[in-house]
């Protein structure tokens, strides 16, 4: 009688073949990088975030002081939804193959994905906003000092928020090449729980004028359950393209070839992996290279649309 021998796991996810990863690796980092050069932020925040705002608000979002609780609650979900594709926040959608991949024979199954991220953005947004009115008119975020040659202290901060929320999603993106362990290979939920989590995290860094109005607005309120609150609606916001788009795309890819392709366990790891290293590389670069350099530190190529 022969035995068989048991199967060793290595504790690293499916990954695709080597040479094509390889090349999606590289390709994904390059990709990142050259988003990272002509990426325009006058066109994202001011023409893009501000007409969305003002648009649903009805009013100038910016120069409209916030007169309320209510108003408050209802200006960050909007604001939210209009920062949607800041630099500070398209990084998100680097998170959508991580459920377009999955148990696709039913939606309400794939979209359990969406709800275990929600639980981690929600925790952490939550937390930060409530610790921001504990801290007060202090937090970097509202101050207008200058360090060095001139970079503003809340730019020095989301530097480092997105620097390091950039190299995890580098990580994770690795890890599903199949290049690194797999330290959630065992524990899908809370593979999703963190990222959420990084998702939250991108409030702690957040240079955005609209953003900095609605949180000196909480601070003066004084109260962190409405910190909490308004922090979690301005996250909710800057996921909701997010979310519809993987719904529509779990119907697409359920009825297409492309469905098919992504139901292999590879074909999946490929996508996510890509992605999420695409955009980690574009955070590290844009905020640790690009952002320096436009205060002298470093060289950056400057693109004629952003000068």
């Amino acid at each position: 009688m022969t035995l068989t021998q048991p199967r060793r796991t290595t504790g690293v996810s499916p990954a695709p073949a080597s040479r094509r990863r390889s090349l999606v690796a590289l390709w994904a980092v390059v990709g990142g990088t050259l988003l990272a050069v002509v990426w325009s932020y006058r066109l994202v925040d001011d023409t893009i975030g501000d007409n969305v705002a003002n648009g649903i608000l009805g009013y100038d979002a910016e120069e409209t002081a916030i007169s309320g609780a209510l108003t408050g609650a209802l200006f960050a979900l909007v604001t939210g939804l209009a920062g949607t594709f800041t630099a500070c926040n398209i990084a998100v959608f680097g998170v959508l193959p991580e459920m377009t991949g999955r148990d696709q024979g039913r939606l309400r199954a794939a979209l359990k994905p969406m709800g275990w991220l929600a639980i981690g953005m929600l925790a952490v947004s939550a937390a930060y906003g409530a610790a921001a009115v504990l801290i007060g008119p202090s937090l970097p975020q509202l101050s207008a000092d200058t360090v060095g040659s001139g970079i503003p202290v809340r730019l020095v901060q989301a530097s480092v928020t997105f620097g390091v929320i950039g190299l995890v999603f580098v990580y994770l993106g690795l890890v599903s090449l199949g290049y690194l362990r797999d330290p959630f290979a065992a524990r899908p939920r809370t593979r999703m729980i963190v990222v959420g989590a990084l998702v939250g995290g991108f409030l702690v860094g957040r240079p955005y004028p609209l953003f900095a109005k609605l949180l000196g607005y909480a601070i003066e309120q004084g109260n962190p359950l409405y910190g909490s609150l308004t922090f979690v609606l301005q996250s909710v916001g800057n996921i909701l393209v997010m979310g519809l788009l993987a719904a529509a795309l779990l119907v697409v890819v359920t009825r297409t070839r492309f469905g098919r392709w992504m139901a292999r366990p590879q074909n999946a790891a490929l996508a996510a992996g890509s992605a999420l290293v695409l955009f980690g590389t574009f955070l590290v670069v844009y905020w640790d290279l690009r952002l320096p350099a436009m205060f002298g530190y470093g060289w950056f190529p400057s693109m004629p649309w952003n000068v």
